[in-house]
């Protein structure tokens, strides 16, 4: 997003451990992490993941300078050959990823290291920042894009977003959670994103009447019309005003495209009042704007009063996720790899049953039916097993393994693609808008039941046999 060198942006002890590493002769070790999340924001059916592009972007730019060498030997806690490494630090590992728009869900490892342990272990910080972030807004916003049942959602919450980089890259991840368009300048000029916007209360009150203040703007802005109605009196003055200047200025040049906009009282009366005068006006074409802290049920309600709104303006509540705004991705060790190229699987172990993690250096599979085109099941599995897509499979629940169901009729994919392979980046990130397309696609491929806000079915994420077995035996050797 611009020129910052954010090499540092880590937690300490990921300095800390990875000087240990070297002093330990652990610093060449390959290991395998995994980034997934346990819960789905708002108690959902999915998550959709986001961010990958940004995370390409840090690793490339991955070198320490002289004054960050310079700092850190100030701390008096690192040794000089720690430091003398850090001169020539580049990342050199693999990365394996579910691309961007997809479709998530807990204990799905997101992204997957493969790297010599330093190098590994000081990527952690950033991949989680951006892949938890975007992945969030991306999550929060097709839910509200959802709920909105096909008329169009902007994002408006730059002002209210915490800090610029979350403005900017909140509108990227909005945009391809389904998103139209954003009010964010920067984030159109960066990313692509369409950005758009007309006027404030502030023009209005700039001008002796509402009256001036509309026509005005359309005399300068006829292609770029929503009038905002709400300043002083939205059924009296607003909307009459609104579809005086509309017949005077605009209709007379054949422009069909404009609109109003309500910013606050009872959206659902007004929207409904002001749909019927400007209907009896003629001006049936006219679109209704609704803003003013929306969120998903709220657009739900509204619409289930049957207001009649046409595109939803949604700012704090989306750019901040406000209802849930944390998405709680982890990075993981999942395995090591010894000298003679064997994988050792890993296991974290906690009381918290929830906190146990999936070993070993994994492939996640997910089956379709062919019929239908919906998504069946994932299936984690270690790293070597593969799927044959024409043969019946079994699918295996690892938390009832009485409950197993035979699929004949499926297409398979793997989730994850390469991303880096020997340090060097393998993969193109497509455009945004194709992004945007492909999020769409695949959240088509989720039943009804999934995608449903209250009580979404589980959908399935099993573990193969193989794996399952490995890890109840990586849980019965921890106990002993």
């Amino acid at each position: 997003m611009d020129e910052r060198n954010l090499t540092m942006l880590m937690d300490f002890y990921e300095l800390t451990m990875a000087n240990g590493y070297l002093l330990k002769g652990l610093g060449k070790q390959i290991t395998y992490f995994d980034v997934f999340f346990r819960s789905i924001p708002d108690g959902g059916g999915f998550a959709i993941t986001a961010g990958l592009e940004q995370v390409i972007a840090y690793i490339k730019g991955l070198h320490f300078t002289k004054e960050d060498i310079t700092y850190l030997r100030g701390k008096n806690l690192f040794c000089e050959a720690f430091l003398s490494f850090l001169e020539d630090f580049h990342f050199i590992g693999d990365i394996y990823a579910i691309p961007e728009g997809t479709p998530v869900f807990p204990g799905e490892p997101i992204l997957t290291v493969r790297a010599p342990a330093i190098e590994a272990q000081m990527l952690e910080t950033y991949i989680l920042l951006s892949l938890n972030h975007q992945s969030l807004i991306a999550t929060k916003a097709n839910r509200i894009v959802r709920a909105a049942q096909g008329r169009a959602v902007l994002e408006f919450g730059s002002r209210r977003a915490q800090g610029a980089d979350g403005a900017v890259l909140g509108a990227r991840a909005a945009y391809i959670g389904g998103c139209a368009g954003t009010a964010c300048t920067l984030t159109d000029a960066l990313y692509g994103v369409p950005a758009g916007g007309t006027m404030a209360h502030a023009w209005v009150q700039m001008f002796d009447s509402e009256y001036e203040a509309f026509r005005a703007y359309c005399e300068i802005y006829p292609r770029n019309a929503t009038l905002l109605v709400d300043t002083y009196n939205t059924l009296k003055s607003g909307v009459p005003n609104a579809i005086r200047v509309f017949k005077e200025v605009l209709v007379p040049q054949g422009i069909t495209d404009f609109g109003i906009r309500l910013d606050s009282g009872d959206i659902s009366y007004l929207s409904k009042r002001a749909r019927a005068m400007l209907d009896e006006a003629g001006l049936e074409n006219c679109k209704i704007v609704a803003s003013n802290a929306l969120d998903e049920h709220l657009i739900q309600d509204l619409l289930a009063q049957g207001a009649k709104i046409d595109v939803f303006g949604v700012g704090e509540r989306l750019i901040t996720a406000a209802s849930t705004p944390v998405f709680g991705g982890v990075y993981k060790l999942a395995a090591v790899e010894n000298e003679q190229g064997e994988i050792i699987p890993k296991i974290k172990v906690s009381e918290n049953t929830a906190k146990i993690t999936n070993p070993h250096y994994k492939k996640l599979y997910r089956y379709y039916d062919r019929e239908s085109g919906k998504a069946l099941a994932d299936e984690l599995c270690i790293w070597d097993e593969t799927v044959d897509g024409s043969l019946p499979h079994t699918i295996f629940d690892p938390n009832a393994v009485w409950k197993t169901k035979t699929l004949t009729d499926f297409q398979v994919r793997a989730l994850q693609v390469p991303v880096f392979q020997a340090g060097k980046c393998v993969y193109d990130p497509p455009a945004l808008e194709e992004v945007r397309s492909y999020c769409a696609g695949q959240v088509e491929t989720l039943w009804d039941e999934v995608k449903r806000f209250e009580n979404p079915h589980a959908y399935y994420v099993d573990l193969s046999q193989r794996l399952w077995k490995e890890k109840n035996r990586l849980l019965e050797q921890a106990g002993t």
